[in-house]
């Protein structure tokens, strides 16, 4: 059995780094990318007593194309949500407070709205 030396000790270390190292930065690009790609499921149901619906949607017009061919209504009046590099959304109501999903991001808008009911969002 060879001997081990100071040299092939350091080389062994430096490549289980470069190998542990390489798959912790493809990991989460991988998860990342897989994650964008998949549609959230669709939602309907009654939360604090509004009415939020989520579901996949045909990219026409400009207020789908952030939300990833996706659409958030509450009490029937679309939510408009934009799905983030990272794959957290945000909505136009709750912008600066990222979430998970889409019904995460209808949950946070009615809690934002407090009461108050959503106005129509202008699409240019």
């Amino acid at each position: 059995m060879p001997e081990i030396t100071r040299r092939r000790a350091l080389t062994a270390a430096a490549a289980l780094a470069a190998t542990a190292s390489a798959a912790s930065l493809v990991a989460p690009g991988a998860s990342a990318a897989d994650h964008q790609h998949g549609a959230p499921a669709s939602f309907d149901e009654v939360y604090k007593g509004r009415r939020i619906q989520g579901r996949p949607s045909s990219m026409g017009g400009h207020h789908h194309e952030h939300g990833g061919g996706y659409s958030v209504f509450v009490d029937g009046v679309e939510l408009h949500v934009m799905r983030n590099a990272d794959g957290s959304w945000i909505s136009v109501v709750s912008h600066y407070d990222p979430v998970p999903t889409p019904r995460a991001a209808a949950r946070a808008a009615v809690d934002e709205l407090q009461g108050a009911p959503l106005l129509p969002f202008p699409a240019n």
